[in-house]
């Protein structure tokens, strides 16, 4: 299976919280392929601020365990219609998880995570 990791489930892994559990059988199982949008490695950089985290230590992680994914301009128009669509619905979607949802039509992968602007979305793997 292609997962798509957010900044949620690493973060999650990256703790070993319970959650993090399953992201880790996700990421050692030999059968998945994993990918990590670019955008997302802000994401980790703030959190690792944030917390007093070793960031380089913490991307040496991700890069080895998943396919940093670059963000396309083609990528950035679809997150804008991606967007304006669930704004509708969710006043808060932003545009880093239109992004996330730009780059998971685009490599038909599986996004893993437990940011609840993703629930009851296609393709989610939802970490409860």
């Amino acid at each position: 299976m292609h997962y798509l990791l957010d900044t949620y489930a690493w973060v999650e892994y990256l703790i070993g919280s319970k959650k993090g559990i399953k992201v880790k059988k996700i990421i050692e199982n030999e059968k998945n392929t994993l990918s990590t949008p670019e955008n997302c490695i802000s994401e980790i950089k703030l959190w690792c601020l944030a917390n007093n985290e070793d960031f380089k230590k913490l991307f040496g992680i991700v890069k080895m365990g998943s396919v940093i994914e670059p963000i396309n301009l083609i990528n950035w128009l679809k997150a804008a219609e991606i967007r304006h669509g669930n704004r509708k619905e969710m006043k808060d979607f932003g545009l880093m998880d239109s992004i996330i949802l730009a780059k998971q039509e685009e490599i038909k992968g599986i996004i893993l995570t437990g940011d609840l602007h993703f629930k009851n979305k296609k393709n989610v793997e939802f970490l409860l």
